[in-house]
C-alpha cells in the first residue's frame, strides 16, 4: 500500500511566504532589541546629565559668592584708606590749631614788651612792674600751653630724667640730693622740654 507525503508547511502557505515571514519577525526582534538598548542608554545617561547640570549649578553659584566676597574686600580696604585719610587730616588740624591757640596766648606778651619799649620814662619801679606783668602773662600762655615748669627745690633727690648735674659740691646734707638750682627746666605734658640744671650734694 503507498503511502501519501505529508505536506510540512500549512495549507495555503508556500516555502517562500514562510521564508518572508521568518525573516520579517526575525527583523523586528532585532529592531525591538536595537530600541530597548537605546532606551537603555538613554536612561543611563540620564544621570549624568542631571549630575553635570548640578554641578554647573554649583559652580556658577561659587563664582558669584567669589565675585561678592571680592566687592567686600574691596569696600574695605577702600573704608579703611578713608578712615586712615580722615585720621591724618584731623591730625594735621589739631596741630595747626594747636599752634595757633599757642600764638594767640603769646600775643599779650608781646604787646605789653612792645609797650615797654615804647615808654621813655625812668621810673624803674614802673618798669619792674612792666616786666612783672610781662613775665605772668608768659607763664599763663605757656600754662595754656602745656609747658610746665621744672624747679626742684634744696634738698630734693635728684631725678636724672628731669634734672641735669653741673657740679657736686660738698653740703651738709643727704648725698645725691640738690643744692642749688641753676636753671629752670620745662615741660611740655609731661615730657621733658629741657631738663633743670642743678648741683648736687657729693656722696
Amino acid at each position: 500500500m503507498k503511502k501519501d507525503k505529508v505536506n510540512p508547511f500549512p495549507a495555503g502557505h508556500d516555502v517562500h511566504e514562510l521564508n518572508t515571514e521568518s525573516h520579517n519577525g526575525a527583523t523586528e526582534q532585532v529592531h525591538g532589541a536595537i530600541e530597548q538598548e537605546d532606551e537603555a542608554a538613554i536612561a543611563a545617561s540620564q544621570p549624568f546629565a542631571t549630575v553635570d547640570a548640578d554641578q554647573k549649578k554649583r559652580e556658577e553659584e561659587m563664582q558669584k559668592a567669589l565675585a561678592d566676597l571680592k566687592e567686600q574686600v574691596l569696600r574695605a580696604q577702600a573704608e579703611t584708606e578713608n578712615t586712615r585719610r580722615r585720621a591724618r587730616e584731623e591730625l594735621q588740624k589739631s596741630h595747626k590749631f594747636a599752634i595757633e591757640q599757642f600764638a594767640e596766648h603769646l600775643l599779650p606778651v608781646v604787646d605789653s614788651l612792645e609797650a615797654a619799649l615804647a615808654d621813655s620814662g625812668e621810673d624803674v619801679s614802673k618798669m619792674r612792674d612792666g616786666v612783672d606783668l610781662t613775665l605772668r602773662q608768659l607763664r599763663s600762655a605757656l600754662e595754656k600751653g602745656r609747658v610746665t615748669c621744672i624747679d626742684p627745690v634744696s634738698g630734693e633727690v635728684f631725678d636724672p630724667h628731669r634734672h641735669q648735674v653741673i657740679a657736686t659740691l660738698p653740703a651738709e646734707q643727704a648725698a645725691n640730693t640738690i643744692v642749688a638750682v641753676l636753671q629752670k627746666g620745662y615741660l611740655v605734658s609731661d615730657r621733658v622740654l629741657r631738663p633743670a640744671l642743678v648741683t648736687i650734694c657729693q656722696s
